[in-house]
């Protein structure tokens, strides 16, 4: 398994300095959030991936994959009747899937819970043709698509895993996967995250997993207890990404980095 950092994290620093933090914490990689490069990120200009490659290079860190896909630019949403708001959104998601191959990244994880939020059938409808668009040029880039399962209140649409496998089965491209979040997945399943893990990673449909604690910190930050995770997915097999997605950054984003790779890699050794 290797650690990667999300790196909104640590977004106030410069994206060089961010991969020189990361490296020496420990990281092996950075899981990017878009909107830390500006809205257009999904378009970003070929000068700019390549400064992002040489910056990692440079660190000797990489593009793990990408996450909140859709954060920026503002308005965006895959489960709009407005057919030019549908579009757009489609087109970043594309765009970001290009933007995650392109920079050496192997996954990305579609979480965006404001911009998925369904009201009818038809909403989820053309949540699931936007996904299908997405997974299509995820298999044609060679990378994974990941369907996040989010909790409510923040999400009302796919808040399991087995709601998520749902849809995986449905579009049936080997390219679209679901993953665990330790956060909602704590929230919102019926058994321990660890159990979640050894009934669905051996199934082929999980691809990628984040760790945060339900008190929205990082790992080893509040009271979660994360060694029966790590031994799962030791058991299962799991060799991908493992990142860190804390929300709330205490007492900053660089310390609270420092904190969760020394838990983690501590339950890994």
């Amino acid at each position: 398994m290797k650690l990667s950092l999300c790196n909104e994290v640590i977004r106030e620093l410069p994206f060089e300095r961010q991969c020189a933090l990361a490296a020496r914490l420990g990281y092996a990689g950075l899981e990017l959030a878009p909107f830390t490069f500006g809205d257009d990120a999904w378009c970003m200009p070929a000068v700019r991936r390549a400064e992002i490659r040489t910056a990692c290079a440079n660190a000797g860190i990489a593009v793990s994959g990408l996450h909140w896909l859709l954060a920026a630019p503002a308005g965006l949403s895959i489960t709009s009747a407005d057919r030019r708001v549908w579009q757009k959104s489609v087109d970043v998601l594309r765009g970001s899937v290009g933007l995650c191959a392109e920079l050496g990244g192997s996954y990305l994880v579609h979480g965006s819970p404001a911009q998925r939020r369904v009201s009818s059938p038809d909403d989820a409808k053309r949540a699931e043709e936007a996904w299908a668009a997405a997974a299509e040029e995820a298999r044609e880039a060679r990378v994974s698509y990941c369907l996040e399962p989010l909790a409510k209140p923040d999400c009302n649409y796919i808040n399991t895993v087995a709601e998520a496998t749902e849809v995986v089965r449905r579009l049936a491209n080997p390219a679209f996967k679901t993953m665990v979040d330790t956060l909602a997945a704590s929230l919102m399943e019926r058994e321990p995250v660890a159990e979640v893990i050894r009934r669905w990673m051996p199934s082929g449909l999980m691809a990628h997993i984040q760790l945060n604690d339900r008190s929205r910190r990082g790992p080893g930050q509040g009271d979660d207890k994360f060694g029966p995770v790590i031994d799962a997915l030791r058991d299962t097999g799991y060799d991908g990404w493992v990142a860190m997605e804390p929300f709330v950054y205490e007492p900053d984003g660089p310390t609270c980095a420092a904190r969760m790779i020394g838990y983690v890699a501590g339950l890994l050794e």
